[in-house]
């Protein structure tokens, strides 16, 4: 079964994982030392990671090292591009309100 990037980026521990190596290449036992979890729930959320295509293993003698691919993650982003604005308009709206509370306040 092929999944795809959202079944990979709602997990948070998922998410740790992709900041994790989006900063250095680490094979699965560094990863796994990086957690307060088993190493299979770490293998299964890396499983989940390769199957999105947002990384691959590399086996190297008897280690796998993981390595992003950071282009899977280009639809996730694209996806949230598009609330980017409205976004912006809410926090700059609570922006203002709070401002305006603080203006009161100190009259």
């Amino acid at each position: 079964m092929r999944r795809d990037v959202f079944q990979a980026i709602v997990d948070p521990v998922r998410r740790d994982i992709i900041t994790l190596l989006s900063e250095q290449t680490l094979t699965v036992n560094q990863v796994a030392a990086e957690f307060d979890i088993s190493r299979p729930a770490i293998s299964k959320h890396l499983k989940i990671l390769k199957e999105c295509g947002i990384i691959e293993l590399e086996k190297k003698g008897r280690e796998q090292r993981c390595i992003i691919q950071p282009k899977s993650l280009i639809p996730a982003f694209m996806w949230l591009e598009q609330y980017k604005s409205l976004w912006e308009e809410r926090i700059d709206a609570f922006e203002d309100y709070l401002m305006e509370l603080k203006t009161k306040k100190k009259q």
